[in-house]
């Protein structure tokens, strides 16, 4: 009798646990799908955000006989082979910030990447934390924005100026900045040149590192208390590249970084140093 009475009371153990096990996964799922819901929510709202910065934006493309075009002279031989040659010769691109910035006054800059989807403004407040979670138009969303450090100067004037976004699985955002990790992108010299426009300067960056590491903090540094400091850094930054671009950087030099996340645990980082500007 005693036994079956323990079966019973086992039987009925078995059935609660069951039946949680079953509300857990339910309550997993459905918190799952609302993230999923939210996430989607959220893409879709930066991409209606840059479907309408569009419309706003005026960008021109610079004479390259403009007397304010200026060509950052290298202190070293660069061979004929080298698509430096022709990047000097690319036009630059002036961007309009005036209805950006009606939207938000925070509007530091326009930034374009061949062989990617980066097309589109970054920001700048007084903290990284910000546009992790804000939209341009400062709503909250959790794809966030491309920002500038905030310890940089609005003028990219900086031995080291870094610009951050999340690594959006929809391609928006720095989403497609791991497409420079790939065979595809490197395979066209084109691609090895960034456009940036600011509203004190439009400019041209030749990129000369690009990899993926574990999260650290070595690359962000921003000011160095000597030129032996800055090449240390600079030598850094080429030895960890992933492809040779072979593209030296010089004490003289002034470096872009962009930053994104790889994975949970991993960055992807692209180095590109300034050899094209116009003071506007």
């Amino acid at each position: 009798m005693k036994h079956k009475i323990n079966k019973k009371i086992i039987a009925r153990i078995i059935d609660v646990v069951i039946t949680i096990v079953i509300i857990i996964c339910i309550i997993n799922i459905a918190y799952s799908l609302y993230n999923i819901a939210e996430w989607k929510k959220d893409g879709d709202d930066v991409k209606r955000q840059l479907n309408d910065i569009s419309k706003l934006v005026n960008i021109t493309l610079v004479d390259n006989d403009n007397e304010n075009v200026e060509i950052i002279e290298p202190t070293e031989e660069i061979p004929e082979y080298n698509p430096y040659w022709a990047y000097i010769n690319m036009n630059l691109i002036n961007v309009d910030f005036y209805d950006l910035k009606e939207v938000n006054p925070e509007a530091a800059g326009w930034i374009q990447i061949n062989g990617t989807n980066i097309n589109y403004p970054f920001v700048q407040t007084t903290n990284n934390d910000y546009y992790l979670t804000h939209a341009f138009d400062k709503s909250y969303n959790s794809a966030g924005w491309v920002f500038l450090d905030y310890r940089n100067k609005a003028d990219l004037s900086d031995k080291n100026n870094i610009i951050y976004a999340h690594g959006r699985y929809d391609n928006t955002m720095f989403g497609t900045l791991k497409n420079a990790l790939t065979n595809g992108w490197l395979n066209n010299k084109d691609n090895f040149v960034i456009k940036l426009s600011t509203p004190f300067e439009n400019s041209l960056w030749q990129v000369f590192s690009i990899y993926h590491i574990p999260t650290t903090s070595d690359y962000l540094k921003i000011n160095f208390s000597s030129n032996e400091s800055f090449l240390n850094f600079s030598k850094m930054l080429i030895d960890r590249s992933a492809y040779n671009f072979e593209t030296t950087v010089n004490e003289n030099d002034v470096i872009l970084t962009l930053s994104t996340c790889f994975n949970d645990s991993e960055r992807v980082v692209l180095h590109a140093k300034l050899i094209k500007k116009e003071k506007r």
